[in-house]
């Protein structure tokens, strides 16, 4: 297992129109589905993992630098929650925590990330840039092209980075925060700094991603879909998924910007690729380790080799609001997936943290 406090140094994430986009617009926050359906402890209904294979037709939006590719779940008038997938995963992490949490009120909206699935770039001339706060901006862009004011932010792997950045630098637009592997903001000096054996064992990917042999293997794409399932089938050791499980995810990294985004990506995390200076400012305030101070669950997978044996113990500093921390045991890296009904918990729990008000979120 790798310590958190030197974990915490190694991990990293991956706007034009968004860019102004992180200065604020303050509203009430919407009424959360749990407030709508009645206080007290969650119901989430239940479901076994795998319940689901696949979601509505997706839909698309122009949002910021991007034509999104998103699914959505739930009554359009329903509070929102948006959910985000890492890597080397897509939209179907969340495939049976989507319907959990529709069944609960919530509109769900579940993006592919730059690079991934059926997001594309408008332009060609676009830098394929996947510094954290460009991916950040993407989902403030792509809530204001669905018109969403506010939501609750839930994700894993670079989407809890994505998610955690927002919540710190946007908070009015961020309701409350679920947050898998806690405060997973990158910060690139201490990333410079080399970490203890096991920990660097265990990022093995990211190092190779910085040589050209690894640039050549994320653009080939069968050693790209045989190097992703092996990082599928260290990262969850205990998850006993099929091939068709991994196949419908694998069908996302035949993205034409797949390889430019996940290279990119790794490559900035460890000051071996440059950002963009339009992002100069928001990463300068990133830099800084700003606290979060909307309701935040965070949760950690036991089997993740990311996981740290302290638990929020070196992060727990970072969340300043009504605040939980949870260990799923026996669950590895792709919690949604492996274990949707508590992810959605997390979900329908941290939205009761907060003051609640009348009324439906504006759409």
């Amino acid at each position: 297992m790798i310590d958190r406090r030197t974990f915490s140094k190694a991990v990293g994430l991956g706007t034009g129109t968004a860019a102004a986009s992180l200065t604020g617009l303050a509203v009430a926050p919407p009424a959360s589905a749990a407030a709508q359906n009645g206080a007290g402890t969650s119901a989430a209904p239940t479901a076994a993992p795998g319940s689901h294979t696949s979601f509505a037709a997706l839909k698309q939006v122009r949002a910021g630098l991007l034509n999104v590719g998103y699914a959505e779940a739930g009554p359009v008038h329903g509070p929102v929650a948006i959910c985000l997938h890492g890597w080397p995963y897509d939209i179907h992490s969340f495939v049976d925590v989507a319907p959990l949490l529709a069944a609960e009120g919530y509109r769900v909206i579940v993006p592919h990330l730059r690079g991934h699935g059926t997001t594309r770039f408008l332009s060609a001339r676009t830098f394929r840039n996947a510094q954290q706060s460009a991916v950040a901006l993407d989902v403030i862009a792509l809530m204001d092209a669905l018109k969403i004011e506010k939501a609750v932010l839930a994700g894993f792997d670079w989407g809890a980075r994505t998610a955690d950045i927002i919540a710190a630098l946007r908070p009015e637009r961020c309701n409350a925060l679920v947050s898998v592997g806690g405060y997973l903001v990158t910060n690139l000096a201490m990333n410079l700094e080399p970490l203890p054996p096991a920990a660097e064992h265990a990022w093995w990917y990211q190092y190779y991603f910085a040589t050209e042999r690894g640039r050549k293997a994320m653009a080939d794409p069968m050693k790209r879909r045989d190097l992703n399932r092996l990082v599928w089938d260290t990262v969850s050791p205990a998850w006993d998924f099929d091939d068709a499980t991994f196949e419908r995810t694998a069908a996302s990294f035949e993205n034409p910007d797949y390889a430019d985004i996940v290279i990119h990506n790794y490559r900035w995390r460890l000051s071996l690729a440059d950002g963009e200076r339009r992002y100069d400012r928001f990463e300068k305030q990133l830099a800084a380790r700003p606290v979060i101070e909307v309701p935040a669950i965070t949760l950690d997978a036991e089997l993740d080799p990311f996981t740290a044996p302290d638990g929020d113990a070196s992060y727990r500093d970072r969340f300043a609001g009504a605040y939980d921390h949870r260990t799923l045991k026996g669950i590895g890296h792709n919690l949604p997936q492996e274990a949707p009904v508590d992810f959605a918990r997390a979900v329908i729990d941290v939205d009761r943290f907060r003051p609640h008000h009348t009324g439906t979120s504006p759409v």
